[in-house]
């Protein structure tokens, strides 16, 4: 059996049959990850050298009334630029050793066997891509992908190749809150507020646990509402104005993000994001097992930080 060649097709054929359920379960299994997927923010795009998201961060000045023969004014506008993301590379293998492949003879049990691999892959990756999108991208030599501590909990700091501190570029900049103390609803009000523009507001606050008992314990017993759509998914959450507070394991400690999605997206490559190699027989080095990878190629971007806030540095 280690030696025969079918095994790889029939190992890579049930590996690839299984990855739009793998995808599935990603996306829906933790809590970040579904509001962006449920938002339609997790995107698969033609690859190129990067990201490009066009952004405008200035009105039209020669808007105005006017009245009969009245010079118009047509004054050429800037006002629109563009973030720059670069893509960021994730991976995970999955391996079949001779000794596990000759004591799982016969199809069935290997199946059994590789669909074991897969979920132990799987729950990996989830677990993975979420820290990874609490971070700030630094991570691994900075090749993580980007993620909120970059985009959302830090102000004055570049993202997307434009630098927030530089002169003129304030409104790249989210709402940043260094609460150093214990969290209020004054905090999140100020936050949520100072993040919104008229009917657009964050749709989602995501923090740690021990800030989700906090503000649940500033709550009086009969106002604690939940988002239904939320918590028939198994999500906890409460209710802050009309946006859903939920908490999340990976969330950084001390902080509280107010995501607007509308203006986030995660982006996979076309042919990379979340794709499976065949089964292949290990020959480096003389080892004796067959590798797949399971490959995403992708990138966390923002086209509007300004829409974003955070508090950082809050206790119980």
């Amino acid at each position: 059996m280690p030696g025969n060649a079918d095994f790889n097709a029939l190992l890579s054929t049930t590996l690839q049959n299984y990855r739009p359920t793998l995808v599935n379960n990603i996306f829906t299994s933790r809590v970040l990850l579904d509001h962006l997927n449920s938002k339609g923010k997790v995107v698969v795009e033609e690859g190129g050298t990067s990201i490009v998201e066009p952004l405008i961060y200035a009105q039209n000045s020669t808007t105005g009334s006017y009245a009969g023969y009245d010079t118009i004014d047509l004054t050429p506008q800037d006002g629109i630029s563009a973030a720059e993301y670069q893509w960021k590379q994730m991976a995970a293998s999955i391996a079949i050793s001779g000794i596990e492949e000759a004591k799982n003879r016969g199809t069935e049990q290997v199946i059994k066997l590789l669909n074991a691999k897969i979920m132990q892959a799987e729950e990996s990756v989830k677990e993975e891509l979420n820290t990874m999108l609490y971070g700030n991208g630094t991570g691994n030599g900075g090749k993580d992908f980007n993620g909120l501590g970059n985009i959302i909990a830090t102000a004055g700091n570049t993202v997307g190749g434009i630098d927030a501190g530089g002169a003129g570029n304030g409104w790249w900049d989210p709402y940043v809150d260094a609460l150093g103390g214990q969290l209020t609803q004054v905090a999140m009000a100020t936050a949520y507020n100072t993040a919104s523009r008229g009917n657009d507001h964050p749709d989602l606050i995501v923090t740690t646990q021990v800030l989700f008992e906090r503000y649940e314990s500033l709550l009086t017993p009969n106002v604690r509402y939940q988002d239904t759509a939320k918590a028939n998914l198994g999500f906890t959450n409460l209710m802050f104005k009309q946006t859903p507070v939920v908490f999340d394991v990976s969330c950084t400690a001390t902080n509280m993000n107010f995501l607007n999605s509308k203006y986030l997206k995660l982006t996979g490559m076309t042919g990379r994001w979340f794709e499976t190699t065949e089964f292949q027989k290990g020959t480096v080095a003389g080892v004796d097992a067959r590798y797949a990878l399971i490959l995403a190629f992708g990138q966390l971007t923002c086209s509007n930080r300004a829409r974003q806030g955070a508090i950082t540095g809050a206790t119980a």
